[in-house]
């Protein structure tokens, strides 16, 4: 009987008490005296979103193969338990053994999204931990981060040992095998934090030195020890079919936010979206064996007993096998009641015959992404979809059956104007229109539009890494304008606007091109009682605003402004393949309007041919 770190009596008195037991199906268990290592994986949110990430799933069953380390996992207590953790003492634990986290060799959170920084050092606090990495001791935990926002890590760098930049498949077992060999005589955290830098694709930021000009820009970014490399290679997974995948995913005894197999059909994208960050950062684009995938979906879903598969790709339409591969899991599994999820795909002739086959047509809803109302702007963006090509998928989409359509788009996109927005309003009214061409009696009710916006973030390693962002001002602006065009509009009953909160983006836009001097707001935020940001019902603006004011620092400086085209950048340090000169080029393509072919058409030369795989090796070779 495994001894639980929380009495009955507090889990009785806390909602969903399954999210801190452990003992999911498929959990991995080992004797924890019996290893080398004891890694813990923690994902700095509550349970249900970060069992629904795939990442962690896969390196959670990369480390456990191992027979010389444990790997488990822990995540954020939802704010019932943080308050009674506080009160009474009680040390964070994982999940698997239920053993305090402080005991582990090292904590490995992952960086999914800016508005999570706060609970990182929640997650620090509440194990006892340092929050500051060169206050920790031979006692403590190396903690390290990787992820997407592990691409710019200077706004969090004093609170972790290293940042893993790149793939987790590729360096992680040498890094392991360094810290072996360093446990052996434990001499101090500075030696192995240097054998550690010495590692392709590992960053230790206390190695390194910020100056900064007089007016606030980066003058200097420089490593202070030998052992510290100048630029920090990006680690790429060449051959997405001879890895880690795992074959009997977690499956938790509560609902998540993704509660299903997660099939990787592909990592990276050859379409060139400009606001993408996801689209240069996992460059080049990987696709899987499809026998591989075949295999993977079998057992998963044997292992798992989920009634649902999802195929996981920027651009699952990119998939070359796509349709083989479908109509295999629908032969295989559809008559045994299995739902097949299709994201990020293209609505065209054979997307509506597979979603057809595998939905519920009166029950689902069709997804189109144009991000932004006009033409012009879908140009500046790169986002290679007409007008033409939207109406005729919603046409053929209503007349195969479907009334709801969910649209998503951008506000305070770069060389934004009021009649680009306005456009929104005039596309969806337009798709609207598309539904009542049909014959009334081949109708199914009323057509459903549902238009939802966000505030573009410019992002690192985008071609809008040098763009200004819109302040929440102008946000709420722009919103209440593409609300009043939304309600003029003809089919205006038909249509139901959604927006995000502007608040929550400024601070994200802040995050994500930050620098290191954003350390101590961020830690006075979370002092100040921020913990949750990305939940508006815990978001307290007034607190950030104060944090940085009380540091001297301009909010505005790191959004409003657009950087001068030598400016060195927080972010610099670090070589992801793809060049600053390709993303430059692409930022003035942006401004002429001008759109780039996709990487199967024509290679831009953006630099990711550097890694010799994927669709760069394709085009080599035809």
């Amino acid at each position: 009987m495994r001894k639980l770190a929380l009495s009955d009596e507090i889990l009785l008195s806390i909602e969903k008490p399954a999210r801190y037991i452990g003992g999911e199906i498929n959990m991995v268990k080992k004797n924890p005296s019996e290893v080398d290592i004891r890694f813990c994986m923690c994902f700095p949110d509550v349970y249900e979103i970060g069992m629904s990430h795939l990442g962690i799933q896969i390196l959670y069953d990369m480390f456990n193969l191992r027979d010389d380390i444990y790997c488990e996992r822990v995540y954020s207590p939802w704010v019932d338990l943080d308050a009674i953790m506080r009160e009474q003492n009680i040390p964070l634990f994982a999940l698997e053994s239920q053993d305090p986290v402080k005991s582990f060799d090292f904590l490995g959170i992952t960086l999914q999204y800016e508005m999570c920084y706060t609970n990182i050092l929640q997650i620090l606090d509440l194990s006892g931990i340092p929050l500051k990495a060169v206050e920790r001791t031979l006692e403590d935990p190396f903690v390290i981060g990787g992820g997407p926002c592990s691409y710019n890590p200077e706004p969090i760098a004093d609170f972790f040992d290293l940042f893993y930049i790149g793939e987790g498949e590729t360096v992680y077992d040498d890094l392991m095998d360094a810290y072996k060999v360093w446990k052996k005589n434990k001499t101090t955290r500075q030696d192995f934090l240097k054998m550690a830098a010495q590692i392709p694709g590992i960053y230790v930021p206390q190695f390194y030195q910020a100056e900064y000009n007089e007016d606030g820009t980066l003058a200097k970014f420089y490593p202070t020890v030998p052992e510290a490399p100048e630029t920090v290679i990006k680690q790429v997974e060449k051959d997405m079919s001879d890895t880690f995948y795992p074959e009997k995913p977690l499956v938790p005894y509560i609902k998540v936010t993704q509660d299903r197999v997660v099939l990787e059909i592909q990592r990276g994208c050859i379409r060139g979206c400009r606001f993408c960050q996801a689209g240069m950062l996992y460059r080049p684009i990987r696709p899987r064996n499809l026998e591989f995938l075949k295999q993977r979906a079998k057992v998963m879903l044997e292992s798992t007993g989920h009634d649902e598969i999802s195929l996981s790709s920027l651009s699952s339409s990119d998939y070359k096998e796509l349709p083989e591969l479908v109509y295999w899991l629908i032969d295989e599994f559809h008559d045994k009641g299995v739902n097949i999820s299709l994201p990020s795909l293209r609505i065209d002739a054979f997307a509506l015959d597979v979603m057809s086959k595998v939905q519920d047509i009166r029950k689902s809803s069709l997804t189109f992404a144009p991000e932004a109302g006009s033409q012009r702007m879908r140009n500046v963006i790169n986002k290679g979809l007409t007008e033409e090509v939207i109406l005729k998928g919603a046409k053929d989409a209503f007349v195969g059956g479907w009334n709801r359509v969910k649209l998503y788009f951008m506000l305070g996109l770069p060389g934004e104007t009021y009649d680009d927005i306005e456009q929104i309003a005039v596309l969806s009214d337009k798709i609207a229109r598309e539904y009542y061409t049909l014959p009334k009696e081949e109708r199914n009710g009323k057509v459903n539009i549902v238009t939802s916006t966000s505030i573009f973030v410019p992002k690192p390693f985008t071609p809008f890494q040098w763009s200004p962002m819109v302040s929440k001002e102008e946000a709420q602006e722009k919103r209440y304008f593409l609300l009043d065009k939304v309600k003029s509009q003809l089919n205006a009953k038909s249509i139901k606007y959604n927006c995000h909160d502007a608040d929550v983006s400024e601070l994200e836009g802040i995050f994500a091109r930050g620098d290191r001097r954003l350390c101590d707001v961020i830690l006075q935020a979370y002092q100040s009682g921020c913990i949750y940001d990305s939940w508006s019902e815990y978001f307290h603006y007034d607190k950030w605003v104060q944090a940085f004011k009380d540091h001297n620092l301009d909010m505005d400086f790191y959004i409003k402004r657009e950087r001068s085209e030598d400016e060195k950048f927080p972010w610099d340090f670090i070589d992801i393949g793809v060049s600053k000169d390709f993303l430059l080029r692409e930022y003035h393509q942006a401004k002429n309007e001008t759109v780039t072919p996709n990487c199967r058409a024509k290679c831009a030369g953006c630099g990711a041919a550097k890694f010799g795989c994927g669709v760069c090796v394709e085009e080599r070779s035809i």
